[in-house]
């Protein structure tokens, strides 16, 4: 079957997660993608060596690339990128703050010179704003933008567990190119596109921001459980836990009355609503508590299951591995064969590769070459 953007052409100077992960989506569906790497590599390459000796960052975000080392700074090398840019449909890169102007190879810069060019400039934070200047990664954006604020305990913000800023991100780009192909299609023009870490996750941010601006409430920190819905956390089994949630009216009177067993609590003023619930947090755990306490995980969810009510367990790595709801991927690395959770757009991608390090270089060179040279 042919795959929705198989013939176009992506060039990345790219390195981490943000850039990496837009242009995995891209080749996942069809498109040719050319990671320029410098002569020492993408830095994600060696973060870690935990997949055949490659980094699990560069395993999971660099399938179906070519990996093409130049130095940027060479005449030579520069021309075959001056190539390549007038043959693509897509840029895209996430150099440190200016270096792309710099080299001349800034979005705006680009369309100017190629205007069907779809040309993408991964930031930290937005250009025109007093930030505009910062370096950026995926921790300090995950806290400037207010995120560890809001996860965490009660007595310690925390980070979320894997690259939030950087994923958003990622994504944000892969449909903001999407949509100017689309737009391409109609007008016949590319687009300078900017995608800022920190907006991704100010967006993100919009409820607790919004109970903040007009509520004049302050989201606070409630480890698992939700800060908004109650009940919507965990609770203790004999042998595990469990996640309840009632969301909604009927929810929690199905709660009340077929797993709790306790009716009367439906209308109880403390818990009719779920604005006293969030009030009432402490007391009504002290009712809810004990009836899990007394049940086994599975037995917890027997119940839950039959009076029609979601349930979650808090589950491991280790159980995700195995979870019936897995589905994987199959890639080969130079070190050999693993497996990778499938990506939600394609999950059923077959025989992709992770470039090693300049693994096309030869033979992308000689495509890309002046005429004369490749006689």
């Amino acid at each position: 079957m042919t795959r929705p953007l198989a013939g176009l052409l992506v060039v990345a100077i790219e390195q981490a997660v943000a850039a990496p992960l837009c242009t995995a989506r891209l080749a996942d569906a069809g498109a040719r993608v050319i990671k320029i790497e410098r002569p020492e590599g993408d830095t994600a390459r060696h973060y870690d060596a935990a997949v055949h000796g490659m980094s699990a960052y560069f395993a999971w975000l660099n399938r179906g690339k070519e990996s093409l080392v130049l130095d940027l700074k060479s005449a030579g090398d520069r021309h075959i990128v001056e190539t390549m840019l007038g043959k693509a449909d897509i840029f895209v890169q996430n150099l440190a703050p200016g270096a792309a102007e710099r080299l001349g190879l800034g979005a705006a810069q680009l369309v100017a010179r190629f205007p069907r060019l779809i040309a993408v400039d991964i930031v930290g934070y937005g250009r025109d704003t007093a930030s505009g200047g910062l370096r950026a990664y995926d921790l300090l954006v995950q806290a400037e933008s207010g995120l560890c604020s809001v996860t965490g305990s009660p007595e310690r913000p925390a980070k979320v567990g894997v690259s939030a800023a950087d994923i958003c991100t990622g994504m944000n780009a892969h449909a903001a190119i999407v949509e100017a192909l689309y737009a391409r299609e109609r007008n016949g023009k590319g687009a300078a596109i900017e995608m800022a870490m920190f907006d991704g996750l100010a967006d993100w941010m919009n409820v607790p921001l919004l109970h903040h601006d007009y509520a004049g409430r302050m989201t606070e920190r409630f480890g698992l459980a939700h800060a908004s819905i109650y009940p919507y956390r965990p609770y203790a089994c004999r042998d595990g836990e469990v996640v309840i949630v009632a969301q909604n009216a009927d929810e929690w009177a199905r709660l009340c009355r077929r797993v709790l067993a306790r009716p009367e609590l439906i209308d109880d003023p403390r818990f009719g609503s779920n604005t006293a619930r969030l009030t009432h947090r402490v007391a009504l755990d002290q009712e809810i508590a004990p009836v899990f306490a007394a049940l086994t995980t599975s037995e917890a969810i027997e119940r839950l299951a039959a009076a029609g009510l979601a349930w979650g367990r808090v589950s491991t790595v280790a159980d995700l591995s195995t979870h019936p709801a897995l589905r994987r991927i199959a890639c080969r690395a130079p070190g050999g064969m693993f497996e990778l959770a499938a990506p939600p757009l394609h999950p059923d991608l077959t025989a992709v590769s992770v470039p090693a390090l300049g693994e096309h270089s030869a033979a992308i060179r000689r495509e890309f070459s002046p005429e004369d040279q490749k006689a």
